[in-house]
């Protein structure tokens, strides 16, 4: 025997041994995979049946399909289908509702945004509030204002907003 046949049958002995819990665990991987799917078979034979006794049982039988991606469609929604058409919307909106007696305009001129708050839409309600507790609110934005009637405040950001801010914080407090 030549040194070379002795050398590779020595790695072929050494890759058996090393192969030998692998391939013990690929045989069980694969008995388990038979196992899983004469399961599988049984299932969808016994789904049939399954459905139609769960009423009686008032259990909801599994579904055998599986659902395509993404949302389902409007009509199978039915919590908010029955929600949107109760209340006349036709998406879902977050806050409250405008006024629905003659809904006017916002107080902003050129928002027409409908009303929601004092006078005015969301946005400008919000940016109000802040004006507000900032102490920069202009003389002109009063409490339920006349719809177009309040001229729009254009504020500053960055440094010039912090400038501001210390300059609104040094008159409020003087005064």
């Amino acid at each position: 025997m030549s040194v070379d046949k002795a050398f590779r049958e020595m790695i072929r002995n050494e890759i058996e041994v090393q192969l030998k819990p692998l391939r013990a665990v690929v045989s069980r991987l694969e008995a388990g995979t038979s196992d899983l799917e004469s399961l599988r078979s049984v299932v969808e034979r016994l789904a049939p049946v399954a459905q139609a006794i769960s009423p009686l049982f008032g259990a909801q039988a599994p579904k055998t399909g599986k659902r395509p991606p993404g949302r389902p469609p409007r009509a199978a929604a039915p919590a908010a289908s029955s929600a949107s058409s109760s209340s006349g919307s036709t998406g879902k909106r977050r806050g409250r509702k405008p006024s629905e007696d003659g809904a006017r305009e916002c107080a902003i001129r050129g928002c027409g945004s409908p009303s929601r708050t004092k006078g005015y839409c969301a946005a400008h309600y919000q940016k109000l509030r802040m004006l507000t507790k900032t102490n920069r609110r202009p003389n002109a934005w009063v409490d339920y204002a006349p719809a177009n009637s309040v001229e729009d405040v254009k504020l500053p950001r960055g440094r010039a907003a912090a400038k501001a801010l210390a300059e609104a914080a040094q008159n409020g407090g003087a005064s």
